[in-house]
């Protein structure tokens, strides 16, 4: 019987495993949907959908001697801040258990069904999708499998699309549906050894998935290959890309940015990316430094209290007044920090964003991409960062706080810029898992995914 034990390395890989093994979806399904319920598993999970996944996985064997779609029958996750008709969505929060159900699925639920994908269950999150981290005090943080099998620790997962990534990186799932506001698709990727591509916000709809900031949010995937993420893109916007073919990484410029993105690396992390540039260099790549001191100005332009609280305020005000003590209180203190922004404040913030949207845009103009470690740290271990109970508890959030903000550090620059962006695995096996990020301009999606195919094959080996 084909087995996802150990987990494929592309779509293509378990559609050859299948055909050879003569297994059916169904019988995959099956073994899926059992291994989603060990405590390998724990915590991944907010809810699972049996029924719909094993129908699928039987429709797309009663196609097996036509053409289907790739993702026909085989399992895909869904963050829980995705609307799936009749349940409620929770969002990772015991504050909306309450809320009304959901009148229909999201857009991008809905494309993934009509192409096929069984859809396995949803997976668990950072509260209201507001940290890097992955840690939930409600629903419990699912381990990291790549990152704890370094030392045996247990490790946080990153996030928010914590259970996204670790289904894909347990083999349960061959795509994890996610969001990326700051990070949140990307951070998982590069802590758990995946692949993460946070396209340009306005490729794919964000209807039906619950907001942190309007402003920032993205829906996007992770997979094991760019290619895999490249299909689940195309599913969820629609259309795909039209990815134009390049052969090597020779010829390509790459702009490194020496502001703030490189600062604090921890040792892991600078041997991995350093190592990486050496490969490009030698295999004919153009890897040039930049000063992008741009980069040294969002937290002045954020200073007024930032678009994802602010925004995130909007949505939350009324619950938020009259529910604040059942929410995750390191979420609660970032949302408060929205309450006293003005008008007036929050206009001159976008103002600003834009005139440094421009000015970076121009800055990386003749640049194929940025690139950089995905996060600076590797994957921290949970129990340093769990909420502890006084007198321990200040210790606790100023480590959480600490490592939050170095997560987030370099893949929200993308997101403050609205570019496009993927975090693709460089280290070798049996290292800490490290993320090495390439990033462009928003509308530049096709173009670095031509990249990022590219680097992906070298750093596999490929040239």
């Amino acid at each position: 019987m084909a087995t996802l034990t150990t987990p494929p390395a592309s779509i293509t890989s378990l559609r050859q495993r299948l055909a050879d093994s003569g297994a059916s979806h169904e019988a995959l399904m099956t073994e899926v949907l059992a291994r989603a319920r060990t405590d390998d598993a724990a915590h991944v999970f907010t809810a699972l959908y049996d029924d719909a996944a094993l129908a699928a996985a039987r429709a797309a064997d009663r196609q097996a001697a036509k053409e289907h779609d790739p993702l026909a029958g085989l399992p895909v996750t869904v963050k829980d801040l995705f609307d799936v008709a009749g349940e409620t969505t929770l969002a990772g929060s015991v504050v909306r258990r309450g809320a009304p159900p959901a009148a229909a699925d999201a857009p991008a639920v809905q494309r993934l069904r009509a192409a096929g994908a069984a859809i396995i269950g949803k997976t668990n999150m950072t509260e209201f999708a507001f940290s890097g981290v992955g840690i939930n005090p409600h629903f419990g943080t699912p381990k990291n499998p790549a990152a704890s099998a370094v030392d045996g620790t247990p490790r946080v997962p990153g996030g928010s699309s914590s259970g996204a990534a670790v289904s894909v990186a347990l083999g349960l799932a061959v795509a994890g549906l996610g969001s990326d506001t700051g990070g949140s698709i990307r951070i998982p990727a590069a802590l758990c050894g995946l692949v993460g591509f946070k396209n340009t916000q306005a490729r794919t709809p964000l209807a039906g998935a619950f907001p942190l900031a309007s402003s920032l949010d993205t829906v996007c995937a992770m997979a094991r290959s760019v290619a895999d993420c490249l299909l689940v893109d195309g599913v969820l916007a629609g259309a795909p890309l039209d990815v134009p073919r390049r052969d090597s990484v020779r010829g390509l410029v790459l702009a490194v940015p020496t502001t703030l993105m490189l600062d604090a690396l921890e040792p892991p992390v600078a041997r991995a990316f350093e190592r990486a540039l050496t490969r490009l260099a030698a295999a004919g790549a153009v890897v040039k430094d930049i000063v992008l001191a741009e980069l040294a100005e969002i937290t002045s332009i954020n200073a007024p209290g930032g678009f994802s609280p602010v925004e995130a305020y909007a949505v939350h005000r009324e619950v938020f007044a009259a529910h604040r003590g059942e929410y995750d209180p390191r979420v609660a203190a970032r949302i408060a920090l929205g309450e006293k922004v003005l008008a007036a404040d929050y206009i001159h913030m976008q103002r600003r964003r834009a005139d440094w949207i421009d000015r970076v845009r121009a800055r990386l103009a003749g640049f194929d991409a940025l690139v950089c470690p995905t996060v600076p740290i590797v994957a921290p271990a949970i129990d340093a960062l769990v909420r502890r109970p006084p007198p321990a508890e200040a210790a606790s959030d100023e480590a959480f706080f600490k490592a939050n903000g170095l997560l987030l550090r370099n893949t929200f620059a993308i997101n403050f810029l609205d570019g496009c962006s993927f975090s693709l695995p460089c280290h070798a096996p049996g290292e800490w898992p490290v993320g090495l990020m390439l990033s462009a301009p928003g509308g530049h999606d096709a173009a670095l995914a031509g990249v990022a195919l590219a680097v992906e094959r070298l750093l596999a080996g490929g040239g």
